[in-house]
C-alpha cells in the first residue's frame, strides 16, 4: 500500500490503523506534556523552594526558551540528516531530564534541566506534522493533521487533571511523566516507517531555495495566520479571560480551569471532522471560517450574563483553533518540497513560540489602553482583520493558473 495516495484521493479506511500515524500521535501527546503536565503543581513550587511570585514562571520559560533558538535550526537538520535522525535524540533528551527534573531538591538545578529538557523539546513540535506531512497527501493529509490537532486537544484536557492528580500525592511525580519518551523513542527507532528525501542538495543550495520559498507571499501570510491564532489564544484566552470569569462571576480556580478547557472539546470536534470538512470546502474557507468564530469568541465572552453560558465563546474559539492550526500545517506542506519541509515546519513552530511570548504583552497594552472589555474586542478585530487576509491569500490561489 502506497505512503503517497494521489493529492485529493478520498482516505482509505485503513488511515487510522497506520502504525506511523499512531506513532506521530505519541510525538504529539508528548509535545504538550512539558507545559501541560506541571501547570497544576506551579502553585506548590512556592512553598517548597520558598520562591517569590515570578519564581514558578521561570519554570515554563527555562522549558520553552531553547526552542525560540533551536527550532529553525533542528528543522534544518531534519532536512539533511532525515526526520528520525533528529527526532529520536529529541525524545531520550526530553525524557531524561524531563524525569530529572522530579529529583531536583534545588530551585537552580531545577531550571537547568528543565532548559535541558526543553532543548530535547524544540524539535517535536515541528517533526510530528513534518513526518505527518510527509506520510499523507491531499485529503489524506488534512484528514491526519485534523486527528492530529484533535490528539492535541485531548492532551491539553487530560494532561492538566493527570498533573494535578499526581501532585496531590507529591509535587515532583507530575515532572517524572515524561518518562515515558524512552519508550516512545525506541518505538520510533525501530518501527516509524517515513519517506525520506529523494536528495540531499549542496547546503548553500538548500538554504537559498528554503530562503526564497519563505519570502513568498503566501508562505508569508500563513505564517502570519500562525502568529495571529497563537497571539489571540495566549494573549486572550489564557491570559485575560481567567481574569474576566473571576472578576465577573467569582469563578473559583476550578470553575475556571473547566470553561478554559471546554475550548478542547470544540478543537477536537471540528479537527476530527476536517477530512469530510475539506473534501466540500477549500481548506482556505475553512480557515477563514476559524477566524470568525475567533471574531464571536472576542464579542461574546464580555457580554455572557454567567458562568455556565461563557463556554459558548470558549467552544467557538476552540472550534476555531481546530480549522485554522492543521490548514496552516497542510498548506505549509503543499508549499514546501519534502527537502525543505522540515525547516518549513520548524519556522512555522519558531513563530509559534514567539507569538505564545508576544500574546500576553499585547494583551495588556490592550487592557491599558481599553480595559478589560477591550482585550476581547480588540482580539476580534483581530481575528476578523487575519479573516480577511486569508480570504485574500485564498482568492489569489484560486487565480494561479492550474489551480
Amino acid at each position: 500500500m502506497p505512503l503517497n495516495p494521489p493529492p485529493g484521493a478520498a482516505p482509505r479506511r485503513s488511515l487510522l490503523a497506520d502504525r506511523n500515524l499512531w506513532l506521530a500521535f505519541g510525538v504529539t501527546l508528548t509535545v504538550v506534556m512539558g507545559v501541560s503536565s506541571v501547570a497544576p503543581v506551579l502553585p506548590d513550587l512556592l512553598r517548597v523552594f520558598g520562591l517569590g511570585a515570578a519564581g514558578p514562571a521561570l519554570v515554563i520559560t527555562s522549558f520553552t526558551l531553547p526552542g525560540a533558538f533551536l527550532t529553525p535550526v533542528l528543522g534544518v537538520l531534519a532536512d539533511r540528516y532525515g526526520r528520525k535522525t533528529v527526532l529520536v535524540p529529541s525524545l531520550v533528551v526530553f525524557a531524561l531530564f524531563g524525569a530529572g527534573c522530579g529529583l531536583a531538591r534545588d530551585f537552580h538545578l531545577l531550571l537547568a534541566l528543565r532548559l535541558l529538557q526543553g532543548v530535547g523539546a524544540a524539535a517535536l513540535g515541528a517533526l510530528n506534522v513534518t513526518i505527518i506531512s510527509d506520510l499523507y497527501e491531499g485529503r489524506e493529509r488534512i484528514t491526519a493533521l485534523g486527528y492530529n490537532a484533535g490528539v492535541l486537544a485531548l492532551g491539553t484536557t487530560v494532561y492538566p487533571a493527570l498533573g494535578g492528580l499526581l501532585g496531590h500525592f507529591h509535587w515532583s511525580l507530575p515532572f517524572f511523566l515524561p518518562a515515558v519518551g524512552l519508550p516512545l523513542a525506541l518505538a520510533v527507532g525501530l518501527w516509524l516507517s517515513c519517506p525520506a528525501p529523494a536528495a540531499r542538495p549542496e547546503l548553500g543550495h538548500y538554504m537559498r531555495t528554503a530562503l526564497r520559498l519563505a519570502a513568498t507571499g503566501r508562505a508569508a501570510g500563513l505564517f502570519a495566520v500562525t502568529g495571529a491564532t497563537f497571539v489571540l489564544l495566549y494573549g486572550v484566552v489564557i491570559a485575560f479571560l481567567p481574569l474576566l470569569l473571576d472578576q465577573r462571576f467569582a469563578a473559583p480556580a476550578w470553575a475556571i480551569g473547566a470553561v478554559i478547557a471546554s475550548a478542547s472539546l470544540g478543537t477536537g470536534l471540528f479537527s476530527s471532522q476536517l477530512g469530510r470538512l475539506s473534501a466540500r470546502v477549500p481548506q482556505a474557507v475553512l480557515m477563514v471560517a476559524g477566524f470568525c468564530l475567533f471574531c464571536a469568541f472576542g464579542v461574546l465572552a464580555p457580554l455572557m450574563p454567567n458562568l455556565f453560558w461563557s463556554v459558548l465563546p470558549v467552544l467557538c474559539f476552540g472550534g476555531g483553533m481546530g480549522l485554522i492550526v492543521p490548514g496552516v500545517q497542510a498548506l505549509l506542506a503543499e508549499h514546501a518540497p519534502m527537502e525543505h519541509r522540515g525547516a518549513f515546519m520548524a519556522l512555522n513552530g519558531w513563530v509559534l513560540r514567539l507569538s505564545q511570548t508576544l500574546g500576553p504583552v499585547l494583551g495588556a497594552a490592550a487592557h491599558a489602553a481599553w480595559g478589560m472589555d477591550g482585550v476581547f474586542y480588540a482580539g476580534a478585530v483581530l481575528a476578523a482583520a487575519m479573516a480577511g487576509l486569508t480570504a485574500l491569500l485564498a482568492a489569489r490561489r484560486g487565480r494561479r493558473p492550474g489551480r
